[in-house]
């Protein structure tokens, strides 16, 4: 008889969930490195939507990393609380590595300042 608690779904094997979880966000902090060098996050005609779009596509590889780590131990579904605390851990750390990624350097931001006037005091 099929228990109907016991759900178990499986994405992936563990060893290839292992090895993607590990892989992916080094190719993601050589991106990051890249367009940070070519400054992608101000290019375009609206840099808002380059940087909505860079924010959207950090999502969704956050989403696919958690996955990934949530699927190390061979099941997705059920996951431990050790997974789903580092898949969190992962997500936020990912968030943040975007946040900063947007920001600009000091030395960027002190060639970009305007000269304030005297006068306008």
């Amino acid at each position: 008889m099929i228990d109907p608690a016991d759900v178990r779904v499986v994405l992936m094997d563990g060893a290839t969930a292992a090895t993607l979880s590990q892989v992916l966000p080094l190719l993601l902090l050589t991106l990051m490195v890249e367009l940070r060098r070519v400054e992608l996050h101000r290019r375009g005609r609206n840099v808002r939507t380059t940087r909505l779009l860079l924010g959207l596509f950090f999502i969704a590889f956050g989403v696919v990393e958690t996955v990934f780590v949530l699927s190390i131990d061979g099941e997705f579904i059920p996951f431990t609380w050790s997974d789903l605390i580092a898949a969190l851990s992962i997500f936020v750390l990912i968030a943040l590595l975007f946040l900063l990624s947007l920001l600009d350097s000091p030395e960027h931001r002190k060639q970009h300042e305007r000269p304030r006037d005297a006068d306008s005091s």
